[in-house]
């Protein structure tokens, strides 16, 4: 039979607004300025790639398309344990959660170390952010992203060890609000892996 871990903490009542509760209502206001953040930086992409489409290198010759891919899998999969992790909160194991919430960093984690290799290879080729149009464009989006990811990572983190230790064991707000925060990089990366590397 599964067991939740116990706790001594105490349960302090989170502030609402309008029948939402603050922090939830915060995060959502975040991620509606992310979206719009990098919705601007993918127009400003698809702009200068357009306009110099006939100098714009080919992805699939300077990038590795099935390594990118992998890496796009890993992410996803990433968000399958973050659901899996928010369940098991809901359902009061939070041994499990703390689980699935340390194997989400750890795929988050890689991601961000395959995109690192990545960007060595390419400078090893002599292609950095100042070298030219594409150069400055591609480690913009995906340094962006990354930036994000990793941010993600130590939050999530963060939240797994305070699951481990009982800390959600009355209010799981904390293992939902990291819920919200981590899918958003999947969908984004999604966007950014179909127009740099596949169009």
């Amino acid at each position: 039979m599964e067991q939740s871990i116990p706790t001594t903490s105490h349960h302090h009542a989170t502030p609402v607004w309008q029948g939402i509760p603050t922090p939830k209502f915060a995060i959502w206001l975040f991620l509606a300025s992310e979206i719009m953040f990098f919705a601007g930086l993918i127009v400003a992409y698809l702009n200068l790639r357009t306009n110099n489409a006939p100098d714009w290198p080919v992805a699939a010759e300077l990038l590795s398309v099935p390594l990118v891919a992998l890496n796009t899998f890993i992410l996803i999969c990433s968000s399958v344990t973050m659901v899996f992790a928010y369940d098991s909160a809901e359902r009061g194991n939070l041994r499990r959660a703390a689980g699935f919430l340390a194997v989400t960093a750890l795929l988050g984690a890689i991601f961000v170390s395959i995109q690192a290799y990545e960007w060595s290879e390419l400078m090893r080729e002599g292609i950095t952010a100042t070298s030219n149009l594409f150069g400055g464009t591609f480690y913009t989006l995906t340094g962006f992203h990354g930036t994000h990811v990793l941010i993600g990572v130590l939050w999530v983190l963060a939240v797994a060890v305070k699951t481990f230790r009982g800390g959600y064991n009355q209010n799981h707000l904390g293992i939902e609000l990291a819920g919200l925060y981590w899918p958003f990089d999947d969908v984004v990366w999604i966007f950014l892996f179909t127009i740099i590397y596949l169009i």
